[in-house]
């Protein structure tokens, strides 16, 4: 087959294609238009949600930002002095009682905002602070079942620190024990560790707690948790004793 021939079969196929690709266009000019029309919708549905969801994830920023305000409120004992115009609380309960409803409004009305996500987290903690231990628990429970592995293993700490609090050891140890094979930023191993050895303090339990003491230094000497560790195993040697 001489060269002449082979470019005419080449461009002959090129024209098969061409006129097959026409062809298909052409019966399905239709159906094309329309997916064009709702992918062109999408776009423009996207692009309003996506402006709302900013808006509101301002407006949950702003809500959230009021609440941290209520939750950081100074106190003050009946009849001490404050300036003109400070707001203050008589108690931490009470104060927590009162951050604790904005809290819950945040995260009732922008549940979808990560600022709504951490007011449900500080709902949690207020209601710790309130003595209201089965609110605090429901509520914390549901945090921990978050997407968000931060904020998760922040409400899990909670609640092993509520589980301790109510004299549930057991559970508390359970979820030390999880937080530990389940690490996070917000929560690493050596933050659960050393919660755990302060439960088996409590317990007295020492045994226990020097053996996880022993562990965080060997393995995070020169970090925060494994420092930690070699003060609580030589006080003496550090200076003093770790505050509990």
């Amino acid at each position: 087959m001489d060269q002449q021939t082979r470019q005419a079969l080449k461009h002959d196929q090129f024209i098969d294609t061409a006129q097959h690709g026409l062809e298909w266009a052409t019966e399905n000019r239709r159906s094309l238009i329309l997916t064009g029309s709702i992918v062109g919708a999408l776009i423009v549905i996207l692009a309003i949600g996506a402006f709302i969801f900013k808006n509101r994830s301002e407006q949950a920023d702003i809500a959230f930002g009021e609440a941290i305000q209520t939750y950081q409120t100074p106190l003050a004992a009946p009849g001490q002095q404050v300036p003109a115009g400070v707001k203050t609380f008589p108690s931490a309960a009470e104060r927590a009682k009162a951050a604790n409803q904005i809290f819950l409004k945040v995260a009732d009305s922008y549940g979808m905002t990560a600022s709504g996500k951490m007011a449900r987290y500080f709902a949690g903690l207020t209601y710790i602070e309130a003595g209201q231990n089965s609110q605090a628990e429901e509520t914390l429970k549901q945090v921990a079942s978050s997407w968000n592995g931060d904020l998760s293993s922040l409400a899990k700490l909670a609640l092993a620190q509520l589980y301790r609090q109510t004299h549930r050891d057991a559970q508390a140890i359970e979820v030390y024990n999880d937080l530990t094979a389940h690490p996070s930023s917000a929560v690493p191993a050596g933050t659960a560790q050393l919660q755990l050895a302060d439960l088996y303090e409590a317990q007295n339990k020492p045994e226990l707690a020097k053996k996880i003491y022993a562990q965080l230094k060997d393995k995070d000497a020169k970090g925060p948790a494994g420092m930690i560790a070699a003060q609580k195993l030589n006080p003496a040697q550090a200076g003093a004793p770790l505050a509990q």
